[in-house]
């Protein structure tokens, strides 16, 4: 059981965005992994669909830069939306650095309901493979 708690994921536990004066937006998305620890990222952004999509994003980032320590650096590129299958669905484009090295990562969620958690699912699903196995190194 230790074995598997170590290996664990980071999971998603909530995004709250909310509208502030000016159109702008703010977002706050919380992380959480084994023993109970919570990682927490903000953003503010522009008031629009995709700015509040990007918030989402930009706050999902953030806060998977915390759970490694800052080790790595996520940077969104783009986020778009396409109709694909009768679903909407939310697709991310980010860099991401570690040291010297650089890649390019994409990641995608079928909105279904709730566009800003679809948002931070995405960044999650762009990061999987990155921070799945290399996550207990990087901490």
């Amino acid at each position: 059981m230790a074995e598997r708690e170590q290996n664990s994921r980071i999971r998603f536990e909530d995004v709250e965005l909310k509208q502030l004066p000016d159109s702008r937006c703010s977002s706050r998305v919380v992380l959480a992994w084994h023993r109970g620890e919570q990682f927490v990222g903000t953003a503010e952004g522009v008031t629009s669909e995709i700015g509040m999509l990007r918030c989402a994003a930009e706050a999902t980032a953030r806060a998977l830069e915390a759970a490694v320590d800052n080790r790595i650096k996520l940077e969104l590129l783009g986020i778009t939306t396409i109709k694909a299958f009768d679903a909407v669905i939310v697709v991310v484009s980010l860099a991401s650095r570690f040291s010297e090295h650089s890649q390019r990562i994409v990641g995608s969620s079928v909105i279904d309901g709730d566009p800003a958690r679809a948002a931070a699912r995405a960044v999650l699903s762009a990061t999987n493979r990155l921070l799945g196995s290399n996550l207990i190194y990087l901490r």
